[in-house]
């Protein structure tokens, strides 16, 4: 819009315009006039300061202020009048309500704006959505550049309509330190100020609020006509609507573009402005139109102009219910035109080489949804599951409390189970923060949303990050898995600095139900914290019951099943009991190799189990030997573990390694013995990805192979358990390690050369029905188990298949050979194809060093098996056993 262009609105030169004839009022429309430039003047150089903290905005500058005054037209139209006192007052707003769009408005740096405890917990939210963890203290102190701009720019944005209220009262000091203020007139200024401020943030709140926040009329002023009275609710409701309608071409100029070049979503905000034109009204609909027609790769900013200008579209009708209901004279826009559709949009807004087509995702039933996945189909038929995120909600919520409150002593979990005229219940509480109306509803009942890294709850619990919580709670969802449990949930809650009247009761009957919620009169005595309650579906006694995976079927061992490392005290009631057990706060990073084996194998609680003590504690002085550290790059510990282990032969009791996710069980792993701490790959959190790098593990894998040959341990037997996984981490395995059995024994890399120059024709075979086992290492017949006599020139490559996480991090097809990927198409199984899927495991691995041993090549082994079919075997002198499928190799002439 050029320069002073707004003088020529209607809504100028009916208010605060000279009148060219006889003006009663001049003196007085003057003052005003006069008083309104200057601050114009002022606050421009402010405006243009904007830039410099949010380049990737469209623009906020003097120009987006005057274009107001022109869609304050289009919103009034004639329906609606303003007099001057009105009209000064709203443009006023107009220049101050995004005017702390900047940081050159705070009058200081924007974290010192926002305060220590704020700052802190906005960057926390933006490492958290960047990075996927929350932040440490060195890194709260000192985030990387991009999310310190990212955090500035938020913070700006979300508390800048806050900071435009106050601007009319903020003092600068100009270079002879004198006050200079926006609003220099000391009567307007203290008359008009206030409700200026309130104005200017006005547009950022909730359209329900206005009602409240501008209920009375104003008067005039002692030198004004006494008909200059102001509306503040007619003000705020053309503001809004002014500043909401007002999107063209002139916010985003395409040279400015080309000059900021904004990235992310700001840029598609940039191409979709650059190319409306201004909007006109037709009836009572705002009408917007495109300068010219969005190619294909301009799709998403045209998806994003309907999106926004259904936003529009919201506002005018919100405003209009608004003013309807209240029996205020109503605006003239009251709605967009063609936002209805993406097919009548594209009347407006024209496409080229392309058809837009609303095909997004729609959930109509969202009780529904929540039913559908809240539950077993998410989590799977496993209802321990719903303890383990009942308890994670509880501890967080418990460790945010102490977070806020440093001095607050009793912070526990407490977990019983009930059984009441023979219905079963379960019950988990806590101490801890508990919530409010406003985080019940759109926090625990946003389904999909983490409330912990929610700003709408962080809003509400300030501190948080400063004091160093890292919440557990990840997806946003654990909540729901209580209906694995059982469909009569209820859920009592008071937040830990409220009264009691402020507690709140919600009680489900199913997941796809809608939840009731009421306050908790008339129940007594409401402690701060959450409880949940449910009845429970099934006994837990019952086969796929609660303790379905425990040894005991106890409360308490199951929960120590669950929480391998808790910063609370866990408190566990069984049925009857008078007095607790408590699990006390562990921590897996710190304690002792015996202090974690204790805690991932602890002693059997069950008479008939004792005689396992035994061996368990063999097991614990074999893994206080053996297990050695991981650590991440800050040199923290992220696991205590040892590759396999010889208890899975000696007894029932499963020592199974355990991959924890925030110190609670996520998975468990048959290819090592401790614990590895993970992140989950998926929402259900049954199954973990390891924390540390590809890296971290290899050099754990390094030291345990040093560890085990140091100690002895590293015999026949677990060479060939461990050659295959320690291949796929090291390639090639280490010569000196047993990887196959001939007729010999054991036979290891360096002993290829020599055993196969001595035979001019091998034998590779695939097993069965020739089955293999280690311990002792030998070949046997599959049903009478008798040991069977290999011919000499056979050999069976033992690879015991590697098992998550380790083959997460060591895939099969990680190391194959690139030379032959060509052959990955081949329709026929070529001798090509069928090294490219064999070369890197310990097959491939043999062939290799067979091709060394023969002064041959692959071709020359493989390429008569393809011609024969791949169809080779060969027979032993048991008639019991069939042919035993393989590879005939045999040495070419020519060596």
């Amino acid at each position: 819009m050029p320069e002073h262009v707004y003088t020529s609105t209607p809504l100028w030169r009916n208010t605060l315009a000279a009148r060219p004839d006889l003006d009663t009022h001049a003196g007085q429309r003057e003052r005003l006039r006069t008083s309104y430039t200057e601050l114009r003047r002022k606050a421009g150089v402010l405006l243009e300061e904007n830039a410099r903290s949010t380049p990737d905005f469209t623009v906020h500058d003097i120009s987006h202020v005057d274009a107001l005054w022109e869609t304050a037209d289009l919103v009034c139209g004639s329906e609606v009048t303003l007099n001057p006192a009105e009209a000064y007052v709203l443009g006023c707003a107009f220049v101050l309500h995004d005017a702390a769009m900047g940081a050159a408005a705070y009058g200081t740096t924007v974290p010192e704006a926002l305060g220590e405890k704020r700052w802190r917990d906005l960057v926390s939210l933006a490492y958290y959505e960047r990075k996927g963890c929350w932040p440490d203290r060195e890194e709260l102190d000192a985030p990387p550049v991009e999310i310190a701009e990212a955090c500035v720019a938020t913070a700006i944005r979300e508390t800048h309509a806050e900071q435009a209220k106050r601007l009319v009262d903020q003092p600068w000091r100009s270079s002879a330190g004198n006050e200079i203020f926006l609003i220099e007139g000391v009567q307007l200024r203290e008359w008009y100020g206030p409700l200026i401020g309130e104005l200017a943030a006005s547009h950022w709140w909730p359209v329900d609020r206005l009602a409240g926040e501008f209920r009375h009329s104003i008067g005039s002023l002692p030198w004004q006509p006494s008909e200059w009275i102001i509306e503040p609710l007619k003000l705020a409701c053309i503001l809004r609507l002014a500043d909401a309608t007002q999107v063209d071409s002139r916010r985003a100029p395409g040279f400015l573009f080309s000059l900021r070049r904004p990235r992310g979503v700001s840029r598609e905000h940039w191409r979709f402005q650059e190319h409306i034109s201004r909007p006109y009204r037709k009836g009572d609909r705002v009408t917007y139109s495109s300068l010219r027609p969005f190619p294909p790769q301009d799709a998403t900013a045209w998806w994003l102009a309907l999106e926004y200008l259904r936003g529009i579209d919201r506002e005018l009708k919100a405003v209009d219910a608004l003013l309807h209901d209240l029996g205020r004279d109503r605006l003239a826009a009251r709605a967009v035109a063609g936002v209805d559709s993406p097919e009548r949009f594209a009347e407006l807004f024209r496409v080229q080489d392309w058809r837009p087509i609303d095909a997004t995702v729609k959930v109509s039933d969202i009780p529904a949804l929540v039913g559908t996945l809240g539950g077993q189909q998410l989590y799977g038929d496993v209802p321990e599951i719903a303890l383990r995120e009942l308890i994670q909600n509880a501890q967080d919520a418990v460790l945010a409390r102490q977070t806020l409150q440093p001095d607050f002593p009793l912070g526990r979990v407490e977990i019983r189970l009930t059984d009441t005229d023979g219905d079963w219940y379960l019950e988990v509480r806590d101490s801890g923060t508990g919530m409010d109306e406003e985080t019940l509803v759109h926090g625990l009942l946003d389904f999909g949303a983490s409330g912990w890294s929610s700003t709408r709850v962080r809003n509400r619990l300030p501190g948080l990050a400063d004091g160093g919580f890292q919440p557990s709670g990840r997806f946003g969802i654990g909540f729901f898995s209580v209906f694995l449990l059982g469909d009569q949930v209820e859920l009592i809650t008071r937040r830990y600095d409220a009264s009691l009247a402020d507690a709140r009761r919600l009680t489900f009957d199913g997941p796809s139900s809608r939840p009731l919620l009421t306050p908790c009169t008339g129940q007594g005595w409401v402690p701060e914290g959450t409880a949940v309650r449910v009845k429970l579906r099934n006994s837990p006694y019952e086969l796929q019951g609660l303790f379905s995976r425990t040894d005991d079927e106890r409360l308490a061992q199951l929960a120590q099943r669950l929480v391998l490392e808790n910063a609370v005290p866990v408190h566990t009631w069984e049925p009857g009991a008078t007095d607790p057990e408590i699990l006390a706060p562990f921590s897996l990073s710190s304690g002792s190799p015996d202090e974690v084996f204790d805690r991932l194998y602890p002693p059997q609680a069950a008479k008939w189990r004792a005689g396992e003590e035994k061996l368990r504690l063999q097991m614990r002085d074999d893994f206080v030997s053996r297990a050695t550290e991981l650590r991440d790059d800050k040199g923290q510990r992220i696991g205590l573990a040892m590759l396999w282990n010889s208890m899975h032969y000696q007894s029932r009791r499963d020592f199974w390694g355990t991959v924890t996710v925030n110190g609670f069980l996520a998975d468990t792993s048959v290819s090592f013995a401790g614990h590895l701490a993970g992140q989950p790959s998926r929402a259900s959190r049954d199954k973990a990805a390891l924390v540390a790098t590809r890296d971290q593990v290899r050099q754990w894998m390094r030291t345990q192979e040093q560890r085990l040959r140091s100690t002895g341990h590293f015999d026949d037997s677990l060479q060939l358990e461990l050659a295959f996984i320690l291949h796929c981490a090291f390639n090639p395995l280490a010569d000196d390690i047993a990887f196959a059995l001939t007729s010999q024994g054991v036979l290891r890399l360096s002993e290829v050369p020599e055993w196969a120059g001595r035979h001019n024709e091998i034998f590779l075979a695939f097993g069965w029905p020739v089955t293999w086992r280690t311990r002792p290492p030998e070949l046997n017949h599959p049903l009478s188990g008798e040991r069977v006599r290999l011919p000499d020139n056979c050999v069976f490559i033992c690879q015991v298949g590697s098992t998550p996480p380790l083959s997460q991090v060591f895939p099969v097809a990680a190391n194959r050979d690139t030379a032959y990927e060509f052959a990955r198409d081949h329709t026929t199984p070529t001798w090509q194809k069928q090294w490219w899927r064999t070369s890197d495991d310990l097959y491939g691995l043999f062939l290799r060093t067979l091709c060394e041993a023969w002064s041959c090549t692959l071709e020359t082994l493989l390429a008569p098996v393809e011609r024969r079919d791949w169809s080779d075997s060969i027979h032993l002198d048991d008639e019991t056993l069939g042919p035993i499928s393989g590879y005939l190799l045999h040495r070419p002439p020519s060596t």
